[in-house]
């Protein structure tokens, strides 16, 4: 028989229809046969950003306290003020800052004749610009930061409102002060940073140190039960912490109190101290420590609003 003459071009339909084949068997390795689902897996992966924090913006922070509440902050001596005098001590001075939104702050000072007040307000937004942290967690980091700086003792659980000590304390707390203690630095942790003197051992108190005849309830190292010492505050903001210092100089004697919040990625720093020429008249823990804390109180429900 003769030979059936060779076609090229049909060769080339049946290499076309085989490769069209075996694409369509292995280009695919998804159940539905999706051959983009390989391709794009990658990049379904990913993980969102970290969530931003409840603040935005800052108020301004001369205005933020309420005026009754910087009034008893700033107690005066019995003289009246002029309208220009009250708008000059109420009205604080605010700080300057470059970015409002970012951190603001204000100051309030009082003079009398007794001593001197200064109030401080220091408000800080916190934003994180790593998309793994959220604007909370940076807060948090920041906030222990200031926690650790400044030593509160382990355990130091706040309570809602510090009581007095009790008399059989009280007494305890006179016997040890007549025994001398420091004269640098006192609080409800530290002992003198100065040690004991041979002085101290004859029941003097060293050369420039408060009269010992002052009430132990004024001073947070003298207070067994721990109701004035630094602590950790368990009923304000997501976090907070009150520390309380009395420092001697050749000028006279201070107490300084500071109160530490966090509320989601805001933290606010409250200092407050009183300054006394008079070394017999030790500044009242207790009492700064309850208006710190009033104040502290109403800025956090105020951001919360």
């Amino acid at each position: 028989m003769p030979r059936k003459p060779f076609v090229p071009g049909a060769a080339v339909v049946v290499a076309a229809a085989l490769a069209a084949g075996l694409t369509g068997c292995t280009g695919s390795s998804s159940p539905d046969g999706d051959a983009s689902d390989a391709k794009s897996g990658g990049a379904a992966t990913s993980s969102p950003a970290a969530e931003p924090g409840r603040y935005q913006t800052l108020p301004e922070a001369c205005g933020l306290p309420s005026r009754g509440v910087i009034r008893r902050m700033l107690p005066g001596d019995g003289q009246p003020l002029s309208d220009t005098e009250a708008q000059k001590v109420y009205g604080g001075q605010a700080d300057i800052t470059y970015d409002t939104d970012r951190r603001v702050g204000c100051r309030w000072t009082r003079e009398t004749t007794a001593g001197t007040r200064h109030l401080g307000l220091d408000i800080q937004r916190v934003v994180s610009y790593d998309s793994a942290v959220s604007d909370d967690d940076k807060a948090q980091a920041i906030y222990g930061k200031k926690e650790l700086a400044a030593q509160i003792p382990p355990g130091g659980a706040g309570s809602p409102s510090p009581a007095a000590p009790s008399p059989s304390a009280s007494a305890s707390a006179s016997k040890d002060k007549e025994k001398g203690e420091g004269v640098v630095t006192n609080d409800a942790t530290d002992k003198s940073t100065t040690g004991k003197s041979s002085a101290d051992a004859k029941g003097k108190a060293p050369s420039g140190s408060p009269s010992q005849k002052s009430d132990p309830s004024t001073d947070p190292s003298a207070d067994p039960s721990g109701s004035t010492a630094p602590r950790v505050l368990d009923d304000l903001g997501d976090a907070a912490f009150l520390n309380d210092k009395l420092v001697t100089a050749d000028s006279g004697v201070h107490r300084d109190v500071t109160v530490v919040f966090r509320t989601s990625n805001v933290i606010v720093k409250i200092t407050y101290d009183q300054w006394s020429t008079d070394k017999t008249m030790l500044p009242d823990s207790q009492e700064l420590q309850d208006k710190a804390r009033s104040l502290a109180t109403e800025l956090s429900d105020s951001l919360s609003e």
